[in-house]
C-alpha cells in the first residue's frame, strides 16, 4: 500500500483490517486527499483476500467533521469542470466503500457532520458511542446534501433525511439508534468492546456468502416482491447452494466443527 497522508491503515485482529481518519486538528474533515486515499485503501482491501471486515475510524476526540471547508471554499470559486470532476470523485468514494464486497463497520464517537453521517450511512454497520453526534449540516454553508442523500435515504428513510437535510439540526446517539442512523449505541468506553463482539460475529460467516448477501441486498427495494425478484433470489440461492464453501459450512455443522474459513 503506498504511503498516505490522511489515513493509517492497520490490523485490528486477524483477517480484520482497520482504516483510521487522522486528521485530528480539523476533526478528521476530508478533504481531496482524503476522497483520493479512502478509494484506493476500499478498493485495495475489498480485493484483498486476507481481509474479511473492515472497520472505519476517525481519530481523536471525533469521528469526521465532513467535509473540509477551506475545500469547500476552493470549490466555491472554481470551475464547473473543476467542480463536477471533484464532486464525482465523491461520489465514487463513498460507492466504494458501500459496495465493498467485504463487511463494513464504522466506529463513531464524538461529531459525525455531513459527509461524516454519509461515512457511517455506506458502511454495512455504524455503531456509536453515546456521546457522538450526527448533523447534515450543508445548508448552513448555502449548498446541500447532494451525494451523501441517497445514502442517507437509504438508512433513515426520505421523510428523516429531508428533516435532517433542510433543518441542520444535530442529534444525539440515542435519536440516530432511533430513526436507523446507527445500529448500536455504547458507552464510550465500551465502543471498541462493541466493534470486537460485532466483529467475531461477522468473522463466522463464509466469507463469500457475505458477499453474495452484499450484491444480492443491493438489488432490494422495500414494496412489493415482483416476480422478478423471486426469480432473482431463487436463481441465487440456487448457485450459491452448490458452491464449495456451502458444502463446507453444511459439513462443518453436521461434523459439529468449525468451518474451514473460521480462524482457530
Amino acid at each position: 500500500m503506498n504511503e498516505l497522508q490522511t489515513l493509517i491503515v492497520s490490523r485490528r485482529a486477524a483477517g480484520v483490517a482497520q482504516v483510521t481518519m487522522s486528521r485530528p486538528a480539523v476533526f478528521n474533515a476530508f478533504d481531496e486527499v482524503m476522497i483520493a486515499e479512502l478509494d484506493a485503501v476500499f478498493a485495495e482491501l475489498g480485493a484483498d483476500p486476507a481481509v474479511r471486515v473492515i472497520v472505519i475510524a476517525g481519530e481523536g476526540k471525533h469521528f469526521s467533521a465532513g467535509a473540509d471547508l477551506q475545500w469547500m471554499q476552493r470549490a466555491s470559486t472554481a470551475s464547473r469542470e473543476w467542480n463536477l470532476n471533484d464532486a464525482r470523485r465523491f461520489a465514487s468514494m463513498l460507492s466504494r466503500i458501500e459496495t465493498c464486497p467485504k463487511p463494513t463497520l464504522a466506529q463513531v464517537q464524538g461529531a459525525a457532520l455531513g459527509g461524516g453521517v454519509g461515512l457511517a450511512c455506506v458502511c454495512d454497520i455504524a455503531i456509536a458511542s453515546d456521546n457522538a453526534s450526527f448533523a447534515v449540516s450543508e445548508a448552513k454553508f448555502g449548498i446541500l446534501p447532494a451525494v451523501i442523500g441517497p445514502y442517507l435515504t437509504n438508512a433513515i428513510g426520505k421523510r428523516q433525511s429531508r428533516r435532517l437535510a433542510l433543518t441542520t439540526t444535530r442529534i444525539t446517539a440515542a435519536e440516530a439508534l432511533a430513526i436507523g442512523l446507527v445500529q448500536q449505541v455504547v458507552t464510550p468506553d465500551q465502543l471498541d468492546v462493541a466493534i470486537d463482539a460485532t466483529v467475531r460475529d461477522l468473522l463466522i460467516g463464509g466469507p463469500a456468502a457475505q458477499s453474495e448477501i452484499k450484491a444480492l441486498y443491493a438489488q432490494f427495494h422495500v414494496g412489493a416482491v415482483t416476480p422478478e425478484v423471486r426469480e432473482l433470489t431463487a436463481q441465487t440461492i440456487c448457485r450459491v447452494r452448490g458452491t464449495d464453501e456451502a458444502r463446507e459450512g453444511f459439513s462443518a455443522f453436521l461434523g459439529k466443527r468449525p468451518a474451514n474459513w473460521i480462524s482457530q
